[in-house]
């Protein structure tokens, strides 16, 4: 079996025990990471050694920042795609057992129609046409992150209160929408088909105890690992507590 996960940790050294925990509780053979806000040589890299996983890390200071946490050593790792913007640490891939897996963090955007908010929709565009490429390769591939968008109104806790907001715009899930009609598969949708289930609260106005979430965290697989899904689930629970994340880390199983 194949596990892997994905969670915008929301700095990697605030939420380190957190973490630690998640590893432990979860044991995935890898798990990518978003949003760590460190450079490369703060990165605990002696911490997730000693709970058996190697890093791969692409920081950036204060912002940004991913990373891939193996089990096993990566290969063939880069820290863009084709086209992709150079400016903002936001992306980073390897080859694992023959899958090219993918930690992304997607613009959040800032605000419809703004110059972010286009920086978002060409980032997702080039994104796509990354993807396509690996598709004609028939290379299978996984990428896990941050998408900072909803996918459908099952996906929203009030989707006509989000209608036409960032994150959840007619563009964004249209640039979505185009990278899953490339040949990918939204592995968690693909498998519970029931709504109300989310991977990021905000930190204000009570949202996340009266669940007012969007899933804007995903794991997109390539067609021909469709036959090999198990489960996929989100762990809701590491959002309680002391000092959590905004988001709640996404798992995926796979048969071998």
């Amino acid at each position: 079996m194949l596990k892997v996960g994905t969670w915008n940790v929301n700095s990697i050294n605030a939420r380190l025990d957190r973490l630690k925990a998640v590893l432990d509780r979860h044991q995935p053979d890898v798990l990518c990471l978003q949003e760590l806000k460190c450079t490369e040589d703060k990165f605990p890299y002696l911490e997730v050694k000693a709970c058996g996983y190697e890093a791969q890390v692409f920081g950036q200071k204060a912002y940004n920042g991913v990373a891939l946490l193996s089990r096993e050593p990566l290969s063939g790792v880069a820290h863009s795609f084709e086209g992709c913007p150079s400016e903002d640490a936001r992306y980073i891939c390897a080859d694992f057992r023959g899958i090219q897996i993918a930690s992304a963090y997607i613009p959040n955007g800032q605000e419809v129609g703004s110059s972010r908010y286009f920086y978002k929709l060409d980032w997702l565009h080039k994104l796509g046409l990354a993807l396509k490429q690996l598709r004609d390769a028939g290379k299978p591939a996984l990428v896990l992150g941050d998408f900072n968008v909803a996918p459908t109104a099952q996906d929203v806790h009030d989707p006509a209160e989000w209608a036409g907001r960032i994150l959840f715009s007619e563009p964004e899930r249209a640039a979505l929408s185009g990278i899953l009609e490339l040949g990918f598969i939204d592995v968690f949708r693909s498998l519970v088909t029931t709504g109300g289930q989310y991977s990021w609260w905000d930190y204000r106005q009570l949202a996340f105890p009266k669940n007012h979430g969007l899933r804007i965290d995903l794991i997109l697989a390539s067609q021909d690992l469709g036959p090999r899904f198990q489960k996929s689930y989100i762990d809701r629970d590491e959002r309680k507590g002391s000092k959590p994340s905004d988001h709640a880390p996404v798992f995926a199983e796979f048969l071998e």
